[in-house]
């Protein structure tokens, strides 16, 4: 296998020298395929389109209820959803992105003056660094500095995953999350497709086999990885599908809560929530993750790590809270092991998303 500094030399020649917009994309590991809220269009608008036309994210990687949040980005490219995120915190909020090819920081650096002054703000609220998001400390980034981090198809890209998320887990505060999306594979991938140049800077060769990611997850400390969306990636570049033929591609957004009292399963102690609104974003129903969608006024049962996101975090004060910890029932039903995304290119019913007040 490629020695690190190599692989990371190729990604930032990829993105810096390789690609000049998101149009030499070569397949959709790179493209968002979501539909955007009427708040992120609007957002949008206001961003700059050198920006714009430099955006290689999978997915919408900015969670709810993010006013006057620091909010770190993993990865951030041109600065598309900082810029993005700049808007959603208020200028009471912070944005930092970090990033290590010199191309890319250098558009997001060039157009801070032009943002500050389109979104009226007194100061810019956002900053960019060069560095590797493997080490966050190398750029003097300290432990429990940020309320949320985000990160948009990137970790994939990274040599060592683990000490990303390590590093993800050291400098969020508790209570707060690693909200990202990102690319996963059905099986391990071999060694002879890591090293394909093209493959990896597409985002496939490096993703994770999505089991071997939940149980890194587990091992830093987020110990319940929780879907928001999932998709199957379609690979329509001939040569591309020719070395990826039997394996299957996904993108998908995680959140991660940095909460020391999670548990590895889904175990029940008769607790229930109740969704108040009030989130500004999902005024009628909650979206937890895929499993969980709360309508406004209707009493939930779940289990006692959906019971603790909630309480334990900024979205306490939306939810009434029924129940505690005192006697438990058993494991809510679970999910089992099968590959947990959503295949949209199948027929397949899609029981993950369910409005039944179930909790698993």
């Amino acid at each position: 296998m490629k020695q690190v500094s190599q692989l990371e030399n190729e990604v930032q020649d990829y993105y810096g020298k390789v690609l000049q917009g998101s149009d030499d994309l070569k397949t959709t590991a790179c493209c968002t395929d979501i539909s955007y809220s009427t708040q992120i269009k609007q957002a949008l608008k206001n961003i700059h389109d050198e920006v714009l036309s430099k955006y290689y994210g999978c997915g919408l990687t900015i969670p709810t209820q993010v006013q006057g949040l620091r909010v770190l980005d993993l990865g951030s490219g041109a600065g598309r959803d900082c810029y993005l995120l700049s808007q959603l915190v208020s200028e009471d909020g912070y944005v930092l992105g970090i990033d290590m090819t010199d191309e890319q920081i250098e558009v997001a650096n060039r157009h801070i003056e032009w943002h500050r002054s389109k979104f009226a703000y007194g100061n810019s609220n956002v900053n960019f660094v060069k560095g590797n998001i493997q080490n966050l400390k190398e750029v003097e980034i300290q432990s429990e500095d940020f309320d949320v981090i985000v990160s948009n198809c990137v970790v994939n890209l990274a040599a060592n995953k683990q000490a990303v998320l390590e590093e993800a887990f050291r400098v969020l505060k508790e209570g707060g999350e690693f909200y990202f999306s990102d690319v996963y594979c059905d099986r391990r991938i071999p060694r002879h497709l890591i090293n394909d140049k093209e493959l990896y800077g597409e985002c496939l060769s490096g993703a994770l086999y999505w089991n071997d990611f939940l149980n890194l997850a587990r091992k830093v400390g987020f110990s319940d990885p929780r879907i928001v969306e999932s998709r199957r990636l379609t690979i329509e570049n001939d040569s591309v599908l020719e070395k990826t033929a039997g394996y299957k591609f996904y993108s998908v957004t995680h959140r991660l809560f940095k909460l020391p009292e999670l548990e590895p399963a889904s175990e029940d102690y008769g607790q229930a929530v109740k969704y108040l609104g009030g989130v500004q974003e999902e005024p009628a129903c909650f979206k937890l993750d895929n499993h969980h969608l709360f309508e406004i006024g209707r009493n939930v049962p779940v289990c006692g790590n959906t019971w603790r996101m909630l309480a334990n975090t900024r979205y306490r004060k939306f939810f009434e809270f029924y129940g505690n910890f005192e006697r438990h029932f058993g494991l809510f039903p679970v999910c089992g092991t099968e590959i947990p995304y959503q295949d949209n290119t199948e027929d397949v019913p899609q029981t993950q998303q369910t409005n039944e007040p179930s909790c698993c």
